[in-house]
């Protein structure tokens, strides 16, 4: 028991040597059993996850186990991103020139292959044995095994000697079997016998250029979180003795004052101090349109000024950034794994074990009923088509496109499972404040008693109010300022022995006489009578109503409304239509909640829900969706338990951190239309991984039937098996045709 509330760290390995979904299926297995820990494998981004104790274990421990395994790893955070791709060139640049010394070497035997099937006039036996001298085609066939192919053996015996069995294990089986019964019947002499050096040779080669292509595709699928490290900022520019000077980003603080001139880049998030400009938040927010920006505006990292200068103070600098913070969500998410792959991880887990078992199988049956040429041949070519590489390539794949994709769109992915689950939301349940509403609350109307004029109302109530951070509070005191008069004005500030009563008003003195504002039953609770049809004529509207009382007697009544989000019913609209049923959770009170749900279309409301109860709201929608994901998407502190229980949950961007750390997904650009969004990525990804997964299984389903009856050659078994990895990257790397963030063609 006590561990279960022991602190948990988190380790990210770069792992290399896996080669399939058997390799990841087989370490994930072996850390796993390490004491506390979590891990995933992820053979895309060729990265491992761990979760565990803290203290419990260390990187070193970690990586000597990942090594027991078969495989090497260090540490991801050790390396830089630009080091990886540097690493990975170096490795691209090598597996190429090995390649090109292969296929010069292959050449002259695939010359020879047209003939093997009659192709040729005359072709057929005597060619194929004749065209080349048999020594000649082993000396050719021999670098091909034994060099270029010294991977597969490598690989295959740390697999072995970790006590799995992988797709090296294959290749290495089948095409030594075929280049050593070529040889020995070469040296032997036995010129009636077939050999099979083009074979082996081809086989190596072609999964080579399988592996090429599989890398180059790989390196595509992140190609979105490659962008965006692009557009870090690496200078900024500050103020110094009347001058600007290019410092490196690094060097600016918490609270340092840079500058941006027009078309910069912004360095660190911040706030601006004095200017006026437009920004473009692309990169954050998918919005193509400039945001204005003015004093007291926020700035964010990687954004890009318009035509004016801006001086601006630093909030957050270094990992702090909300930029680094999409950098961290998209690189985490892309190496998580959906509840969607634990079927082939399975699959995976058993398949090299049982394919062997198969070609040993077809190996006896054709030696005791055909030959041992066909034997061999046909256990040859069990053994190279079925490589599970297309299995492990499946989901993983999607999953990083699909991740970039949405991070581009604005919407921030915490894992894989996340994007699955939003796919088969089917209810979906939605705070109002910030989330249907701009969270912006403003003064609509005042209602005053004479001889109380509107700008004098506004300016006692926000004397007292000034103290307060409440929305409601600010949008007096916000009102106060725009309406400021000279009669009976009052300073604001000027307010002593303030008392906040939460959920009902705010009380104090100003200038020697007792001011009361809150809600008409706090009024009255305090002896003040207020007017009733003056209170159910702006209530009817769904307006949020603060009485103001100024010595014990009635002075007016201010009312402030929540507008409604421009592209709220269109958003909401496009929900319907992919079968999601809304809901409004909403703490205000029922005449408001009315208003908002007839202005969106919103059958199914609740007000006056607390926050504990809009977890249990979510909690029962939970046990009535049987076979359907419950969504929640808030923007509150209030909202945070709630978006914790949901299936799937959303948080506006611009809401309170604790909801972001609560949701899966956030939506950088506040607009429901964000969530549509995620339901159409998650629901093309998913039909992405359906057909991954079928491309993967029908070339090992149909090929390995087909290899055993003597109906496949293991030179066409060998593409055949490259094919079906790069059909399953190309047909992921599809998503990016994926059109998010459209809402002006639904508006």
């Amino acid at each position: 028991m006590p561990q279960e509330n022991a602190a948990r760290e988190t380790l990210e390995l770069a792992i290399t040597g896996m080669t399939c979904a058997a390799c990841s299926a087989r370490l994930e297995k072996v850390l796993n059993r390490l004491p506390g820990v979590e891990a995933v494998v992820n053979l895309a981004t060729e990265r491992a996850t761990l979760r565990f104790t803290s203290g419990a274990l260390t990187p070193e421990a970690v990586c000597a186990a990942v090594r027991k395994a078969g495989f090497d790893a260090s540490v991801a955070q050790s390396l830089s991103r630009e080091q990886e791709r540097s690493r990975k060139r170096g490795e691209w640049q090598a597996s190429l020139k090995l390649f090109w010394i292969a296929a010069a070497l292959t050449l002259p035997l695939a010359i020879q292959m047209p003939a093997m099937f009659g192709l040729w006039p005359g072709g057929g036996e005597d060619i194929t044995h004749g065209f080349i001298p048999r020594w000649l085609q082993c000396a050719l066939a021999t670098p091909v095994q034994f060099w270029v192919g010294a991977r597969f053996y490598r690989g295959a015996w740390n697999a072995l000697r970790g006590g799995g069995a992988n797709m090296d294990v294959l290749v290495a089986l089948g095409t030594s079997m075929a280049w050593l019964y070529s040889t020995v019947v070469t040296l032997m002499g036995w010129h009636d016998l077939h050999v099979y050096f083009e074979a082996s040779a081809m086989v190596i080669t072609l999964v080579m250029l399988g592996k090429l292509l599989e890398a180059r595709a790989k390196a595509r699928t992140s190609e979105a979180l490659d962008a965006l490290l692009r557009l870090q900022p690496r200078r900024a520019w500050i103020e110094q003795d009347g001058k600007l000077i290019e410092i490196d980003v690094d060097a600016l603080q918490p609270d340092s004052v840079f500058v941006l001139r027009p078309g910069d880049a912004v360095p660190v998030d911040g706030v601006v101090l004095e200017g006026r400009s437009t920004l473009d938040e692309t990169l954050l927010t998918g919005e193509s349109m400039p945001i204005d920006k003015q004093p007291d505006d926020r700035v964010f990292a990687a954004t890009i000024n318009g035509q004016a200068m801006l001086r601006c103070r630093a909030t957050g600098v270094g990992a702090d950034t909300l930029f680094a913070g999409i950098v961290r969500l998209v690189g985490q998410a892309q190496g998580s794994k959906a509840p969607v792959q634990r079927l082939a991880d399975r699959i995976a887990a058993v398949f090299v074990p049982v394919v062997v078992v198969i070609a040993l199988f077809t190996f006896v049956v054709w030696w005791l009923f055909g030959d041992f040429q066909a034997a061999l041949i046909n256990a040859v070519a069990v053994l190279v088509i079925a490589c599970p590489c297309a299995l492990g390539l499946a989901t993983p794949t999607a999953i990083m496109v699909a991740v970039g994709q949405g991070a581009c769109a604005g919407l921030l992915i915490k894992n894989a499972e996340a994007l699955e689950c939003a796919g088969r939301m089917k209810v979906l349940a939605l705070d109002k404040t910030g989330t249907l509403t701009r969270g912006e609350p403003a003064v609509t109307d005042v209602v005053v008693v004479p001889p109380w004029t509107s700008a004098a109302l506004l300016q006692w109530a926000a004397a007292v109010e000034h103290a307060s951070s409440h929305p409601i509070a600010r949008a007096i005191v916000h009102a106060a300022r725009e309406n400021k008069g000279e009669e009976d004005g009052n300073p604001l500030g000027s307010a002593s022995d303030v008392r906040a009563l939460e959920g009902q008003g705010i009380e104090g003195r100003v200038g020697g006489m007792a001011v009361f504002v809150g809600t008409p039953d706090f009024l009255a609770s305090n002896g003040i009578e207020v007017p009733g049809e003056e209170v159910s004529a702006l209530a009817s509207q769904g307006k949020t109503l603060a009485g103001v009382a100024v010595g014990g007697t009635f002075a007016g009544l201010i009312a402030i409304a929540d507008h409604l989000r421009e592209d709220t019913p269109a958003a909401l609209e496009r929900l319907r239509q992919a079968g999601v049923r809304v809901i409004m959770l909403t703490g205000d009170n029922p005449s408001t909640a009315a208003a908002i749900a007839s202005a969106t279309g919103i059958d199914d409301w609740h007000a006056g829900v607390l926050p504990a109860d809009k977890a249990a709201a979510v909690a029962e929608l939970k046990k009535e969706a049987r076979n359907g994901c419950v969504g929640m998407a808030g923007d509150g502190i209030n909202d945070a338990p709630a978006l914790a229980c949901a299936d799937v949950s959303f948080a506006i961007g611009v809401g309170a951190d604790v909801a972001v750390e609560a949701a899966d997904i956030t939506l950088v650009r506040s607009s429901l239309h964000g969530v549509a969004d995620a339901v159409h990525l998650s629901q093309a990804t998913l039909s992405k991984i359906r057909q991954n997964l079928f491309f993967a299984f029908i070339y090992n389903v149909s090929g390995i039937p087909l290899a055993a009856f003597g109906l496949l050659n293991p030179v066409v078994a060998g593409a055949a098996m490259a094919l079906s990895s790069v059909s399953v990257l190309g047909n992921s790397l599809l998503l990016k045709r994926c059109t998010l963030n459209r809402r002006e063609k639904h508006e």
